[in-house]
């Protein structure tokens, strides 16, 4: 029989205290894993550049919030911007790129996100080097939509179906008449890509409610771009001009009577908002210089979408990050002394057996390292099913994460940092098992048996 068995048997003899001990070491490294894991994953999510745009540029107001709302779609957009002004940008000598982002409906099954935006969105590497591929044909009709796979996925959708926006996302809001048409299904990203619906531009315009109100745009944009206000018939005359251009109407006392599918007119720009702007710059330099301009101005802001996460990652994911894993050490260092006291106080019992041992010619050394096993099995037991259990919540909670939070969370994420926990449980069992393990080495054979 090899000391391995001799310790199992022994650890199964005090099975009630050999599984208290084992199962508080076990919830110890579970918690430690599903901190590590699940830090793990917001790094990756929010940390690295998941997104190939050199500039974000939005209403002032919080660039978290901006990027948030632009980039994982998990926070309300600040504002809208005038679509005047995206063409400014666009025009601009050190733009490359300028891709036109509209939110605020989401899906009336499911509730995912709804972005409008332009077919050159797909074009464009959603991060570098990671293009997107996509299963259908070309977006180009007012009312096309893609899909993630996500979305795919969970509403059982595929290329032809059917959907409706709902305005705002709560339960009770206006579900539009406007039907999209699902062209594409963008294949997995492990980005909110993946839980996103991508519509026209065109059509997201031509939905009732989305074009703002002549009146209210005419004097939005004027102030926007600081230009005089108009007074009632110079309004009414810019009204007129604008209907008689783009066959626009004036939705300002709302859309009773609306019972078809489509806009039968143009929308004016002047009547389209657009919520960000994703820029690509001719070079670093040019962004920074953009981005500084627009924070000197009124208007908007232009943020680079790595800085406010790696900012959100450091001062306040990673702190709590290093809270919790003290706070694990401690359960587990907590859980180590109580397998010492179990095995110490288990050593005046096994006084007799010990000295059995001894006299049937097992060696001092042979005794020691049969305490020291015993010690190493409780420890690299309950870590391995801290291990399982970590990995099993991190499993079942990763779909509650991504409705909660909307981020996109892998249920099999490992971390490397989890390798250095068996040698450190491993380190902790032989610190355990040598006072014990001594006691049992210095076991005066002819005392214990006499006694």
């Amino acid at each position: 029989m090899n000391l391995a068995t001799i310790a199992w048997k022994n650890v199964r003899q005090r099975g009630l205290a050999s599984s208290l001990t084992a199962i508080s070491v076990a919830l110890g490294v579970m918690l430690m894993v599903m901190v590590l894991v699940i830090y793990g994953i917001l790094q990756n999510t929010f940390n690295q550049r998941s997104i190939n745009y050199d500039l974000i540029v939005g209403p002032k107001g919080s660039p978290l919030q901006l990027v948030l709302s632009t980039v994982y779609h998990i926070s309300p957009p600040i504002e809208n911007l005038p679509y005047r002004f995206y063409e400014d940008m666009k025009k601009d000598p050190r733009v490359t790129v300028a891709i036109p982002i509209a939110m605020g409906d989401v899906t009336d099954k499911g509730n995912f996100p709804i972005v409008g935006t332009l077919p050159e969105f797909f074009k464009i590497e959603y991060a570098p080097k990671r293009e997107f591929r996509v299963k259908g044909t070309e977006f180009h009709q007012p009312f096309d939509a893609y899909i993630g796979s996500r979305v795919a996925m969970e509403n059982k959708w595929d290329v032809g179906t059917k959907l409706k926006l709902r305005h705002g996302g709560a339960a009770g809001d206006h579900v539009h008449d406007e039907e999209f048409t699902v062209v594409g299904l963008l294949q997995a990203t492990g980005t909110p890509h993946d839980k996103t619906v991508y519509v026209n531009l065109e059509g997201f315009y031509q939905i009732q409610g989305h074009d703002k109100p002549l009146n209210e745009a005419i004097k939005r944009e004027r102030e926007f771009f600081g230009e005089p206000p108009l007074n009632d018939d110079e309004m009414a005359a810019e009204i007129k001009k604008i209907q008689a251009k783009f066959g626009a109407h004036d939705h300002a006392h709302g859309h009773e009577g609306h019972d078809h599918a489509h806009h039968d007119h143009q929308t004016a720009p002047i009547q389209k908002e657009v919520t960000s702007i994703l820029l690509q710059c001719k070079t670093p330099i040019a962004a920074r210089l953009l981005e500084s301009e627009l924070k000197k101005g009124n208007k908007a802001q232009g943020v680079n979408p790595i800085l406010p996460m790696q900012a959100l990652m450091t001062t306040i994911v990673g702190p709590i990050q290093q809270m919790l894993l003290v706070m694990t050490a401690m359960i587990v260092l907590v859980s180590g002394i109580g397998i010492f006291v179990s095995i110490y106080n288990s050593m005046t019992a096994r006084r007799r057996e010990i000295a059995i041992m001894r006299a049937l010619g097992a060696q001092r050394s042979t005794v020691f390292a049969i305490i020291l096993a015993e010690s190493i099995i409780l420890c690299i037991g309950g870590g391995l099913l801290g291990l399982l259990l970590g990995h099993g919540m991190v499993f079942v909670a990763a779909p509650i994460v991504e409705v909660q939070a909307g981020v996109i969370v892998n249920p099999l994420a490992f971390e490397t940092a989890e390798l250095v926990l068996f040698p450190v449980l491993l380190l902790m069992a032989v610190l355990i098992g040598i006072l014990p393990g001594m006691t049992a080495y210095q076991t005066d054979v002819a005392e214990s048996l006499s006694s």
